[in-house]
């Protein structure tokens, strides 16, 4: 009689951020993402909006105030997850919930990818208070792996901003500042050099690289969740780093041309479900 395998246990994200119905971005890109991905996404929703905040109207309901019990319930069941990933968070008290979150679910073999959403464009958002930018160095402090764009990874170094110019010594000292806060894998996205976007990629131990793509149309909403969520599925399925941000890099620009060539417009986002078959695990 044939033997049959027993199936090996199927890997499990923790998600943390906002829900939007409509728009393409947080929740609902990560969602499909990791699933596509062959593991297990479990969100954990900042709050609730019909739509973006891109929309000129919005239904909101900030959920900080359930969340505690929400997560409570997965301590109870004794929950585990191989990895950790948090998005935008809209005050200092959700701020607090994620550190506590990671705190209570991490450790040893959990991978944490904190994306610490807090502006672009050398412009903090205006929901974001000096105390805020402090918590997030600490929440920055406990992950394994960071995504920040060049506004933010300014910010949390307190390096000057400026739009062009940068050089790879000057990207690596800020990539060795963060990481001495806490994670060892950083990637600093969106760094414009001309015609393309550059994305800089730091790994402790091993040598900075710059992967690069051709400027593709306006900015989209929900671009960088889709660069994140595919960052962290990749680090809990033991990518490597170099390769997880080349093949992000890549697919978030095949997105682009795709709602390009599909008139989709700027604040829905980009269509990756049209192509998301692509994506390779």
């Amino acid at each position: 009689m044939e033997k049959i395998s027993t199936p090996s246990k199927q890997k499990k994200i923790a998600a943390i951020n906002d829900l939007s119905g409509y728009g393409r971005c947080a929740l609902t890109v990560a969602i499909p993402v990791i699933s596509h991905m062959k593991i297990q996404c479990c969100p954990v929703p900042t709050s609730i909006l019909s739509n973006h905040t891109g929309y000129e109207e919005y239904f909101f309901d900030d959920y900080s105030d359930r969340l505690p019990e929400y997560i409570a319930m997965w301590k109870k069941l004794n929950l585990r997850f191989d990895g950790i990933m948090s998005g935008f968070l809209g005050s200092k008290e959700q701020i607090g919930i994620v550190e506590e979150f990671i705190r209570l679910f991490g450790g040893e073999g959990t991978k944490v990818i904190v994306d610490p959403v807090m502006g672009d464009h050398g412009k903090i958002a205006g929901t974001y208070t000096e105390e805020m930018c402090m918590e997030m160095r600490r929440l920055v402090s406990l992950a394994d792996i960071i995504t920040p764009n060049l506004t933010e990874s300014c910010r949390l170094t307190d390096t000057p901003y400026r739009d062009f110019g940068w050089k790879r010594a000057e990207l690596s000292a800020m990539a060795e500042k963060l990481s001495s806060m806490g994670p060892d894998k950083i990637v600093i996205t969106g760094i414009p050099q001309g015609e393309y976007i550059a994305n800089f990629v730091y790994e402790k131990g091993e040598e900075t690289k710059f992967i690069k793509t051709h400027r593709i149309g306006d900015e989209r909403c929900g671009t960088g969740d889709l660069f994140a969520a595919i960052i962290a599925a990749d680090a809990v399925n033991e990518v490597s780093f170099q390769q997880s941000v080349k093949k992000a890099s890549a697919f978030v620009r095949k997105s682009m041309i795709k709602s390009i060539e599909m008139g989709i417009d700027r604040k829905n986002g980009v269509c990756f479900e049209e192509i998301l078959h692509t994506l390779k695990v």
